[in-house]
């Protein structure tokens, strides 16, 4: 015969697994909706996201494995494309002429903005601020501007240069011929991005400690060593952006040697550079897939040198 337990009696635990159900089911319905209120807050940049970056890269991508065809029309060709555009010594020309335009104009560029940035940040500069707007106020031209500015000042007959020789009885080379014309697209090119440069070096200057000036002078080094020794370890992350941007931007050239074609007939061809390559092949050869390739393999080699010159520059023993 069992007996009816008092009220005061002690109650015998639960069991342990229906105390942990009855505690996690709370807590699994707290972060479901901490997730759903993440996604909340990113899910309209990544609806942007994907409707401005992903989906015209992957149409692109899509164009570029199909071909139009005399008989037939669209049809799917697989790597056919890309095959091509390696074999194409068009292609080819106007990625090495690129190549050496970053090869010799982006290291000079970068070279001047890091000299005029230190110039400003030493304090020795008179009148610091009218410099550094009237070397940064070339970049708020747009690029059209300077071009056009540019390319009537390099006219042999109704330019600066033509001027010159007429003035003084000479006969300067013409800047706009295919030897010169790629050193003038650079010297637009460095007169547009050079005040651009160097404000990213002086913003990355003027965040040093004042400490560690202190210190150098302290132990008695000269502003040669406080430059290698301080300031450039400092912003060699700022260096890397510059670099990175550079490489972009001369990946893309595009705006300045397309309107000096209108100048330079001669010297700049269709194919002169791989974007002026693609909008040719794109309006007006109408070869839209062969355009989009030859676009896709140009994000590649840009993404591939610019994380390789990332990896190169962010590493602690560089």
């Amino acid at each position: 015969m069992f007996t009816q337990p008092s009220a005061g009696a002690a109650r015998p635990p639960r069991p342990a697994r229906e105390t942990m159900a009855t505690v996690s089911a709370p807590l699994r319905a707290a972060r479901r909706r901490r997730s759903w209120t993440g996604w909340g807050f990113i899910g309209p940049f990544m609806a942007v996201f994907a409707l401005v970056f992903l989906a015209p890269i992957g149409y692109s991508v899509y164009l570029s494995l199909f071909r139009d065809q005399l008989i037939g029309g669209n049809h799917y060709v697989g790597l056919a494309n890309y095959r091509q555009a390696l074999q194409d010594a068009q292609f080819w020309e106007s990625l090495t002429r690129v190549s050496l335009f970053l090869l010799i104009q982006v290291p000079i560029m970068l070279f001047l903005a890091l000299l005029v940035a230190l110039a400003l940040d030493s304090g020795r500069l008179y009148g610091r601020d009218f410099f550094r707007i009237a070397i940064f106020l070339p970049y708020a031209v747009p690029a059209v501007v300077a071009t056009l500015m540019w390319g009537f000042m390099y006219g042999t007959r109704f330019g600066l240069v033509g001027n010159i020789n007429d003035a003084f009885g000479i006969s300067l080379p013409d800047p706009l011929s295919p030897d010169l014309v790629l050193a003038a697209i650079g010297n637009i090119v460095t007169w547009e991005f050079v005040g651009y440069n160097m404000l990213i070096f002086y913003s990355a200057l003027r965040v040093i400690p004042h400490s560690m000036y202190e210190a150098a002078e302290i132990d008695g080094a000269g502003q040669l060593r406080v430059i290698t020794a301080i300031k450039l370890p400092a912003i060699r992350g700022a260096l890397v952006i510059a670099t990175i941007f550079s490489i972009i931007g001369t990946f893309q050239l595009f705006n300045e040697p397309a309107i000096l074609q209108n100048l330079a007939p001669n010297a700049i061809t269709t194919d002169y550079t791989p974007n002026i390559l693609t909008y040719s092949l794109s309006f007006s050869g109408q070869q839209h897939n062969y355009a989009a390739t030859v676009a896709i393999i140009m994000g590649l080699l840009t993404m591939v040198v610019a994380y390789v010159v990332q990896l190169r520059g962010m590493r602690k023993d560089a």
